[in-house]
């Protein structure tokens, strides 16, 4: 799993002083964003973040409700924003679904909706 976090260090030039200036702070609440591109074929990302660590699971389902994959599975991660890549090449086109928990759905559940077009 890709941790996207980056510094970016920024020179002030009158007083020779370094600033840093974070990019991508840790967040201030959990987030699950709508997956990238929507729709999609056969790949796309799905993003979260956490504001703490916990154990993350992010599954995903067809319009029925059965699962037809696990991208992350009880995974402990620790505070930032993460990218997951989830192929669907194997998969019909079709609506489907996907829910992340965060440790066993006490602290954060979301579910959204993404299609898969062939």
């Amino acid at each position: 799993m890709k941790r996207e976090s980056k510094i970016q260090k920024e020179f002030n030039s009158a007083e020779d002083n370094i600033i840093k200036k974070e990019i991508n702070p840790i967040p201030q609440d959990y987030e699950l964003s709508q997956n990238f591109p929507n729709p999609f074929n056969p790949t796309t990302k799905i993003r979260f973040a956490l504001p703490k660590e916990g154990k993350v699971q992010i599954v995903i389902f067809d319009i029925l409700g059965r699962e037809v994959a696990k991208l992350v599975n009880n995974e402990f991660n620790e505070a930032g924003r993460y990218v997951k890549e989830f192929d669907g090449s194997r998969l019909a086109s079709g609506i489907y679904f996907y829910r992340i928990l965060v440790n066993e759905g006490k602290d954060f559940t979301q579910v959204k909706k993404m299609v898969l077009v062939k």
